[in-house]
């Protein structure tokens, strides 16, 4: 008797250490994807810190071989913000906002489609639809989109104007003079 005794005690704390076993495990797991999660997180931001897009390629093209086409001062109504009233009601900003900047398009002159479609006399040529797309990427952001994060817009027209010409000569928008009212 005593020997079944032990054995059905034996049997209960073999039971119960599976039990804490298993819990223990649960909750290492969930810690672990938590932490995995964290991690890659974090480097991810360390990643868009040292690769910026568009990065790259602008250090690719040297100075020496870069044209500049600098385009007008341009002034561009932004979007309405919105606005959360005191009651919880959102609508939008009576409030129009501009912005003003000049835009220079950078191109290389070694590029395989420069000789087609760079150089000043080109762009002169296409001047105004560059600047109806500019004018249409700015235009969707509100004053706050472009005084927190201009450089994200700034890409945004690269990939525009990359896009009107079909190529990649044009690698890099420069803005200057960026005044907001």
């Amino acid at each position: 008797m005593k020997k079944n005794l032990l054995s059905i005690l034996i049997l209960v704390l073999l039971i119960v250490n599976i039990a804490l076993t298993s819990v223990m495990m649960i909750s290492v797991i969930s810690t672990n994807k938590k932490t995995a999660e964290l991690v890659t997180s974090i480097a991810m931001a360390m990643h868009m810190e040292l690769y910026t897009p568009g990065g790259e390629a602008a250090t690719e093209v040297p100075i020496s071989e870069t044209e500049t086409y600098v385009m007008a001062e341009m002034m561009i109504p932004l979007a309405f913000s919105t606005v959360v009233g005191e009651d919880g009601s959102i609508t939008t900003s009576s409030k129009q906002n501009y912005i003003m900047f000049t835009p220079s398009i950078l191109q290389n002159t070694k590029h395989e489609d420069y000789k087609d479609l760079g150089g000043a006399e080109k762009m002169a040529a296409v001047d105004s639809v560059i600047q109806d797309v500019i004018n249409s990427v700015v235009g969707q952001h509100t004053l706050e989109d472009c005084q927190s994060d201009f450089e994200s817009i700034r890409e945004e027209i690269l990939k525009e104007v990359q896009s009107l010409f079909d190529s990649s000569f044009v690698y890099k928008i420069a803005i200057t003079g960026v005044k907001y009212g």
